[in-house]
C-alpha cells in the first residue's frame, strides 16, 4: 500500500464506552502510537453510554489538549446499538473503524484492515483466530451466534470480532436506517455492498470485566430475531395448525371409542389439564405477536434513538 494513499485520507475510530476508566487511557495511547506509524490523519469519536465512573472525566482531560479526541455523552444509558449509531453519525473520516476500548482486538491489526479495504471493499470484518476468554464464555458465545444464525438466517461470519473497518459510502448507507429496534450486525449484513473478512489475533482484555454478559447477549439475540425474522410468527402458525389437527383427530378417536369400543367417562382432571395446556400455548404465541406489535408501536412513535447531554470537540 502506498503511503500517499493513506496520508490523504482520515480515519475515525468509533468507540462506545461504558465504565471503561481502567483501560481508556491505554487505548488512546496505543491507537495514537499505531496511527503515527501509519502516518494517517485520524480522530476518536467516543460515545459514553451513561457511565458514572471516571470514564468521561479521563476522556475530557485528554480532549482538552487534543482536538482529535471527540466525545458524545448520552443523557442516560441507551445501549450499545444506539451508541455505535451516534458515533457513526458524528464521525467525519473517509474510513470508520468500530472498536471496543478493552484492547482485546489489538491496534496493530489496523494496518491489515486498511490494506484489505484499499483493495476496493466497502466493509472489512475482523474474525478472531482464537477467542481469548474463559471456557464458559466461549461456549456461551457459540450458543449466542448459533441462535442468531438459526432463527434470523443472517450469514454472520463465525467468530466475528467487534473490530471492523468501513468507508464513507458504507457509513452513509448505514445512517439511512432509522429503526428504533436495531441490531448492528444485522444492519451491516443487510446493507450488503462489497465486504471482506480478515483473521485477526486477539489478546486478553487489558483491564476490568466485560459488561456484555450472557444475559445481555441473549437479549440482543432475541432483539435480532424479532427485528430480522418472521420465523416466530410462522412457527406459531405451524404449531397452531398441528395442534388443531391433533385435537380434531383426538376428538374423532374418543367419539369412536365411546360409541363402538367401550363406554367411559372422561375425567374432569384431564379436561382441566387440557384446557390449561391449550391456554398456555395460546398465551405464549399471543405473547410473540404482542412483542412484534409492541415493536411496531415503538417505531411509529418516531422518538430519537438517543438523547445527548453534551458534545466535546464536536460542532453540530
Amino acid at each position: 500500500m502506498e503511503e500517499k494513499n493513506l496520508s490523504s485520507k482520515k480515519m475515525s475510530f468509533v468507540v462506545p464506552v461504558y465504565y471503561e476508566e481502567e483501560c481508556i487511557l491505554q487505548f488512546i495511547k496505543e491507537i495514537e502510537d499505531e496511527m503515527r506509524q501509519i502516518k494517517m490523519d485520524f480522530e476518536f469519536v467516543f460515545v459514553d453510554d451513561g457511565s458514572t465512573d471516571k470514564t468521561v472525566q479521563l476522556i475530557k482531560q485528554e480532549a482538552s489538549a487534543k482536538e482529535h479526541i471527540k466525545l458524545i455523552e448520552f443523557s442516560y444509558n441507551h445501549g450499545k446499538q444506539a451508541a455505535v449509531s451516534a458515533g457513526i453519525k458524528y464521525a467525519s473520516g473517509d474510513y470508520l473503524m468500530y472498536m471496543d476500548p478493552d484492547l482485546q482486538d489489538p491496534p496493530k491489526e489496523i494496518i491489515n484492515f486498511l490494506t484489505e479495504i484499499e483493495k476496493g471493499y466497502d466493509l472489512v470484518f475482523g474474525v478472531r483466530e482464537e477467542k481469548k476468554d474463559s471456557f464458559t464464555n466461549v461456549i456461551l458465545s457459540k450458543i449466542f451466534w448459533s441462535t442468531l444464525e438459526r432463527f434470523t438466517g443472517l450469514k454472520i461470519p463465525k467468530g466475528l470480532a467487534v473490530m471492523r473497518l468501513f468507508n464513507r459510502k458504507f457509513a452513509d448507507r448505514f445512517l439511512v436506517y432509522g429503526e428504533q429496534n436495531r441490531f448492528i450486525e444485522g444492519v451491516f449484513m443487510h446493507i450488503g455492498l462489497n465486504r471482506s473478512v480478515i483473521k485477526i489475533s486477539q489478546r486478553a482484555r487489558f483491564a476490568g470485566k466485560s459488561k456484555f454478559n450472557f444475559k445481555r447477549k441473549m437479549a440482543l439475540a432475541f432483539d435480532a430475531i424479532f427485528d430480522f425474522s418472521e420465523k416466530p410468527l410462522k412457527a406459531a402458525v405451524k404449531i397452531g395448525v398441528l395442534l388443531s389437527v391433533f385435537g380434531f383427530i383426538l376428538l374423532i378417536a374418543l367419539t369412536f371409542i365411546k360409541l363402538f369400543v367401550m363406554d367411559f367417562k372422561i375425567g374432569w382432571l384431564s379436561t382441566i389439564g387440557t384446557i390449561i395446556l391449550c391456554s398456555g400455548i395460546q398465551l405464549f404465541f399471543m405473547g410473540i405477536m404482542a412483542i412484534y406489535i409492541g415493536r411496531i408501536y415503538k417505531e411509529t412513535k418516531g422518538r430519537p434513538l438517543y438523547s445527548i447531554k453534551e458534545l466535546t470537540n464536536i460542532n453540530e
